[in-house]
């Protein structure tokens, strides 16, 4: 639990990202008065504020606490709210051979994204964290390797700065390739939950396309997430020299078991259905403040800073992991 005494500390970033959440709310109020519809959602018009600002000004130390805990532990409450909305007959229907094919998506990925990595001249390090990014979680599923090979500093932070802006990219690009690409709702939650790095940024992603997009995308997504474990524990058993270990608590994050908690209640019937409107609109309001708060974690400019060829790998390892989605939606005959 958060100690009273943290709070402090962590007001002013919270606050700056609620306020510039309320500004994207209140532009998609403007939007949809002038033009009649929702061209851009709030959540993403917040990862767009929230990034000018970061890349443009220089924000005070004192905002970076509040701000990482928006980024991060309220988009996760926002996740295990989430759970109330999904019941687990939802994914019952996914049915086993789509569980099998995120798994399939996900070892091919790995496998392609390290390949590309070396043929660009990444170390093997390097490598392992942008294919362990790319394919299952972006920034977590780095964090979670680093210490299982022993990867450097500078290789997770290099890691990290393509995760942070190819994410928001990600999420930005997402709504356009929907209409482009004519998929279904129901075909581009999976394809979101199958190429967008974090459980929140999948919500992101889908918000425009409506409720359906999102549920599948978030079942699709915390599958591919609960492949870190399996593959965490491989990499441990192939060894590394600091003889580091996989953590418990990247393997079984706790918002997935919140999640989880949820969607059971949830199917039980031990929510109250007068709750669960309130409980999904808190969801979504914590969502557009998280957006905001990953917007202010992320300055453009370290992109220059990373490395030509991490961001090549990373880009053509994420182009590579599409074109397998868009194989298994064709494979499984996804409507």
């Amino acid at each position: 639990m958060l100690p009273l005494s943290a709070l402090p500390r962590l007001l002013p970033g919270i606050a700056l990202s609620a306020l510039v959440s309320g500004l994207a709310i209140l532009l998609e109020r403007v939007e949809v008065a002038l033009s009649g519809g929702h061209w851009i959602e709030s959540l993403v018009l917040a990862i767009l504020l929230g990034t000018a600002l970061r890349s443009s000004f220089r924000i005070p130390s004192a905002f970076d606490a509040g701000i990482a805990f928006s980024a991060k532990i309220l988009l996760e409450v926002a996740v295990v709210l989430l759970g109330a909305s999904v019941s687990i007959a939802e994914i019952g229907a996914a049915g086993v051979l789509l569980v099998a094919g995120i798994a399939a998506v996900v070892v091919l990925s790995l496998a392609v994204s390290y390949g590309i990595g070396r043929a660009l001249g990444l170390t093997p390090k390097l490598a392992t964290l942008v294919a362990c990014g790319n394919s299952i979680c972006g920034n977590s599923a780095i964090a979670a390797a680093a210490p299982v090979i022993g990867a450097e500093a500078d290789d997770v932070a290099a890691a990290i700065a393509f995760t942070a802006v190819l994410g928001v990219a990600a999420v930005l690009l997402m709504p356009a390739l929907h209409a482009a690409a004519h998929l279904s709702d129901l075909q581009f939650g999976i394809f979101a939950g199958l190429t967008v790095y974090a459980v929140p940024q999948v919500l992101a992603a889908t918000a425009s396309a409506g409720l359906i997009s999102s549920h599948a995308g978030t079942v699709v997504k915390l599958i591919r997430v609960l492949m870190l474990g399996p593959v965490l524990l491989a990499l441990g058993a192939v060894g590394n020299s600091s003889g580091g270990r996989a953590s418990l608590r990247h393997v079984a994050p706790w918002f997935i078991a919140g999640f989880a908690a949820m969607m059971a209640l949830r199917s039980a019937g031990a929510i109250p259905p007068v709750l669960l409107g309130p409980i999904t609109t808190a969801s979504g309001l914590l969502t557009t403040i998280a957006m905001a708060g990953l917007g202010l974690t992320v300055d453009v400019r370290s992109v220059t800073r990373s490395g030509g060829r991490v961001v090549l790998a990373a880009i053509a390892s994420l182009l590579v992991l599409c074109a397998l989605s868009l194989v298994l939606l064709t494979l499984l005959a996804i409507n």
